[in-house]
């Protein structure tokens, strides 16, 4: 007869508790919390008819640094990002609950100028998307759309963000030449000055450089290092190298929530959830 105790049953890490369907409580370290946030998103669910693709994601996101959103691809990362400027309310069938907050305001209040919202948070895409037009009026767009025709105004703003953008020495002769003439990696900081032309508050980054060749990878993240204090800054990146040199703080994300948040440098050699080490690390994912 046997009467040696059953094996101990082998707890289950938080990624599969998700992935069974139960709720796991995020942990997000101390310094994410005392930082002074520029945004807050708090509860957020998001769905995609019936698919829910976000559940309950609570995160400060700190004012003047560099957060990155890290994860396995359809884990939420874009979908979160494109949250917080609307962007997701493009597509149809979207609902959502929860909050997100830029300052002391609620994005979702009833009667927010969504354009206006989204002039406070510069996006940049993927892919470089100039406008067919000159390198001067894609630039200056944002300042056409607010019925500013004073050339000097125009000229100012114009030199200030392509300046901003680490662009301005190599197109400064080339202003009504063609944005779409540059290269992909210029189009990219060309795509970076259109976005800063209206002084927001907030840059998002959806994987700025996932089109981009190395070298020109290179100039975005040192772009990225001199925006840092001016600006906050979102970045999404599948690009766990990349997440190291360039954010302030990282937030893991798996199957539509928040798994652990805290500055980059503990997630990358010290992160408090083994799940996080592994993926960080490259054991999966």
């Amino acid at each position: 007869m046997n009467t040696s105790p059953p094996p101990a049953e082998k707890q289950k890490t938080r990624l599969e508790s998700i992935s069974a369907g139960e709720t796991v409580e995020a942990v997000i370290h101390q310094p994410v919390l005392d930082a002074t946030p520029a945004v807050r998103i708090q509860d957020f669910s998001l769905w995609y008819g019936k698919k829910q693709a976000l559940h309950e994601v609570t995160m400060p996101i700190p004012r003047g640094e560099v957060t990155a959103l890290v994860g396995p691809s359809g884990c939420g990362k874009s979908t979160l990002l494109r949250s917080v400027n609307r962007m997701n309310d493009l597509i149809e069938g979207i609902t959502t609950s929860g909050d997100i907050l830029l300052g002391d305001e609620s994005i979702f209040a009833p009667g927010v100028d969504v354009i206006a919202l989204r002039k406070r948070m510069g996006m940049v895409f993927q892919k470089p998307n100039p406008f067919p037009m000159s390198i001067f009026e894609n630039v200056v767009y944002p300042l056409r759309i607010d019925g500013i025709r004073d050339r000097r105004v125009l000229r100012e703003v114009c030199e200030n963000s392509l300046r901003g953008a680490a662009l301005w020495e190599e197109v400064r002769d080339r202003l009504q030449e063609s944005g779409l003439g540059l290269s992909g990696g210029q189009q990219q900081r060309l795509c970076i000055a259109r976005a800063i032309a209206s002084d927001p508050e907030v840059l998002l980054l959806d994987e700025p450089c996932s089109a981009l060749d190395p070298l020109a990878t290179a100039k975005i993240e040192d772009l990225i290092q001199d925006l840092r204090g001016e600006y906050t800054i979102l970045i999404v990146t599948h690009n766990m190298q990349q997440a190291a040199r360039i954010s302030d703080y990282t937030a893991f994300m798996y199957l539509g929530r928040l798994i652990e948040f805290g500055p980059t440098s503990q997630i990358f050699t010290k992160p408090r959830l083994k799940d996080t080490e592994d993926y960080v690390t490259g054991r999966f994912g």
